[in-house]
C-alpha cells in the first residue's frame, strides 16, 4: 500500500522536474547573441562605427538617449534647455548616478569627456563631429552645467547624445589599449564588463545599480560572427538565441520556421560609393585600357561621376541583390525622415547616356577601374560591389573588385588609398547634419568637418550651407537648408553616390521579443522574454 501510494507522488515529482527543464530556456537569465559586424574597440571614443557604438551603449551612457525611432529622451541628463543668454544649452544631471566602480557622476565628468573626444589617437572616425560645437563647459554645480557654443546651436542636443560619457577620475590619461584590455571599460550603462576577446566575443553582466530600466538578463555573451552562414547555422543549432543581420536569402526560410521569430526595422543607414576627390593627377586604381596610369584623375570630372551614377541600377540592386530588404535612394535620409527631399528622385539607370557622358569627358573607350569594399560589414556588401562592377563594365569602365575584411579595408580608405569604394553612414541621431558634415564637409578637424570624408570632397559653398544650418533654430527652415545642401552636393555635384537604405532584420528563437531600432544597434537590453 505504501509503495502504491508513493508511485503517483514520485511520478508527479518527475513530471514537475521535466517541466522545469523544458521551461528553463524561457526562464534563463543568460542570453547568447550572434552579432554580424565586427567590433573594433571598446574605447567609446575611438571609432564612430555602428557596431562599436552598439557595444558602447551597453557599458556606457550618454547625456541624452534616443528611443527606437531616434527621438531624444532623457539619459544621464534629466532635463536640458537653451541657455537664457542664447549661447548654448544648460543640462541638469539626474541624481545618484554612479559608475560601475561606485564613482559618482558629476558635471566635471562631462567637461572631461568633451575635452577627451578630439584627442583620441589614431581614430579612424572621430566623434569630434559631435562635440566640436562646444567652445567651453561652464560648471554651475555637481549636477548642472552649460555647454557653450558661441551662439545658437539647435542641433547640439542631438549631436551630444552620440557621445558616451566617461569619468574624470577613472579615465584620466586613458588609452584605447586600456579600454580594450577591460580595465577601463567602466561606465554608467546597464551592463558591466566581464571579458572581451577581440574578433570573438564580449561578455557582460547586468548592472543592478543601473539608473534606468533594468535589463532582463543577468549575463550576456555577445559573439562576433561576421560569416552569414555561420551565424544562421548557430541560431538553427541553438548555439545562439538571437542574431543580427539576417542574410536576405534566409529571411523567408526563417519566417516559415515555427521555432523562430523575426524583428524588422527600417534604418537610417544608407550605403554609398565614395570617390577620390583628393588627386588632380593620377589616382591609384584608374588606368587606361592598357593598364597605364591615367594622367588625370577621372573622378574629378563631373561628367564621369554622373556617368558612373546613372550606370548603377539602384532598383535592380534593391530587388535582386538585397531581395527587397532595402530602399533605393540618391540622398542622405530615407522617405519620411527629417531632411528628406521628395524632389530628389532615384536616378533611373541609363547606360546609353552614361556612355555619352564618358565620351564627352574624353573617355570614348572607357578606362579601367578597381572598386574596393568590405566583405563582412554591411548586408550583402561584397555582392553589391560585384553587381556595381558589372554595371560599370557594361558602359566601358572595365571594373575589377577588391573586397577585404572591414578592419583592413577601412584603415586603407582612411588613408585615401582608393579611387572608388563602398562605405556607409548611419544617421543615428535622426538628423542629417552631423553625417553630411562628416562625410562631405571639407576635411577640417578644427571646424568639425570631414571626419570621415575619406574621398576628401571639398565644396566651400556646401560647407557654408552646413555651417549655416547649424545656426538655425527654426526646424522647418533648417530642413530647407539641409535639403538645398543635399541637392548641391549629391544630386548636382555627385560628391558621393548613395545606393540604398538598409532594412534591418533580426532573428531569434520563439519565446523572445526584440524592439528593433532605426539606428540598427543590436543590444541585449532590447531583448526580453515574449511574456
Amino acid at each position: 500500500m505504501r509503495r502504491a501510494g508513493l508511485r503517483p507522488a514520485v511520478k508527479a515529482l518527475r513530471l514537475a522536474a521535466l517541466a522545469a527543464l523544458v521551461a528553463l530556456p524561457l526562464q534563463a537569465q543568460t542570453l547568447t547573441m550572434g552579432a554580424g559586424s565586427p567590433v573594433t574597440s571598446l574605447d567609446p571614443h575611438f571609432h564612430n562605427f555602428g557596431p562599436n557604438n552598439a557595444v558602447a551603449s551597453m557599458i556606457f551612457s550618454t547625456l541624452l538617449d534616443q528611443d527606437d525611432n531616434s527621438r531624444l529622451v532623457p539619459g544621464l541628463a534629466q532635463s536640458w534647455r537653451p541657455s537664457e543668454d542664447g549661447d548654448g544649452w544648460e543640462f541638469t544631471l539626474r541624481p545618484g548616478v554612479r559608475f560601475h566602480d561606485g564613482t559618482p557622476l558629476t558635471s566635471e565628468d562631462i567637461a572631461f569627456t568633451i575635452a577627451r573626444v578630439p584627442t583620441v589617437a589614431n581614430s579612424p572616425g572621430s566623434f569630434g563631429v559631435y562635440s566640436r560645437q562646444v567652445t567651453r563647459v561652464d560648471i554651475i554645480n555637481d549636477r548642472t552645467f552649460r555647454l557653450r557654443t558661441g551662439g545658437v546651436s539647435p542641433v547640439l542636443p542631438v549631436d551630444i547624445a552620440q557621445v558616451p560619457i566617461l569619468s574624470r577620475t577613472i579615465h584620466k590619461d586613458a588609452t584605447t589599449e586600456g579600454f580594450n584590455a577591460g580595465t577601463l571599460a567602466v561606465g554608467t550603462g546597464p551592463w558591466r564588463y566581464a571579458s572581451f576577446r577581440s574578433g570573438d566575443r564580449l561578455e557582460v553582466t547586468r548592472n543592478d545599480d543601473y539608473w534606468g530600466p533594468k535589463p532582463h538578463w543577468q549575463r550576456v555573451t555577445y559573439r562576433i560572427m561576421t560569416n552569414d552562414s555561420t551565424r544562421v547555422a548557430a541560431l538553427l543549432a541553438g548555439d545562439v538565441e538571437f542574431i543580427s543581420e539576417v542574410p536576405t536569402g534566409d529571411i523567408a526560410r526563417l519566417r516559415r520556421d515555427s521555432r523562430f521569430t523575426l524583428s524588422e526595422k527600417g534604418s537610417l543607414r544608407h550605403v554609398y560609393l565614395a570617390l577620390d576627390h583628393s588627386r588632380d593627377g593620377p589616382t591609384p586604381f584608374a588606368t587606361d585600357n592598357d593598364g597605364k596610369p591615367l594622367p588625370r584623375n577621372p573622378m574629378r570630372d563631373l561628367r564621369v561621376r554622373r556617368a558612373l551614377s546613372i550606370a548603377m541600377d539602384r532598383r535592380a540592386i534593391t530587388d535582386r541583390v538585397m531581395e527587397g530588404v532595402a530602399i533605393p535612394t540618391n540622398q542622405f535620409m530615407p522617405p519620411g525622415a527629417y531632411g528628406y527631399d521628395p524632389a530628389i528622385p532615384v536616378p533611373e539607370a541609363d547606360p546609353d547616356q552614361a556612355r555619352r557622358l564618358l565620351a564627352e569627358a574624353g573617355y570614348p573607350q572607357g578606362f579601367r577601374l578597381t572598386l574596393h569594399g568590405s566583405n563582412d560589414r554591411y548586408i550583402n556588401d561584397a555582392r553589391i560591389v560585384q553587381a556595381i562592377a558589372q554595371m560599370w563594365t557594361r558602359i566601358g569602365v572595365r571594373t575589377t573588385v577588391d573586397v577585404a575584411p572591414y578592419a583592413a579595408f577601412i584603415s586603407k580608405a582612411g588613408r585615401q588609398e582608393f579611387t572608388a569604394f563602398f562605405v556607409s553612414w548611419g544617421s543615428a541621431s535622426g538628423e542629417p547634419s552631423a553625417g553630411m558634415r562628416a562625410t562631405m564637409g571639407t576635411y577640417d578637424p578644427q571646424r568639425g568637418l570631414g571626419a570621415v570624408n575619406r574621398g576628401r570632397y571639398s565644396n566651400p559653398a556646401f560647407d557654408a550651407e552646413m555651417l549655416r544650418a547649424m545656426q538655425i533654430l527654426d526646424a522647418a527652415e533648417r530642413e530647407r537648408v539641409l535639403q538645398a545642401a543635399t541637392r548641391m552636393a549629391i544630386a548636382e555635384d555627385v560628391a558621393i553616390m548613395p545606393i540604398h537604405f538598409q532594412v534591418n532584420v533580426w532573428a531569434m528563437r520563439r519565446g523572445l521579443r526584440h524592439d528593433g531600432r532605426a539606428d540598427e544597434r543590436t543590444r541585449p537590453q532590447d531583448v526580453a522574454p515574449a511574456n
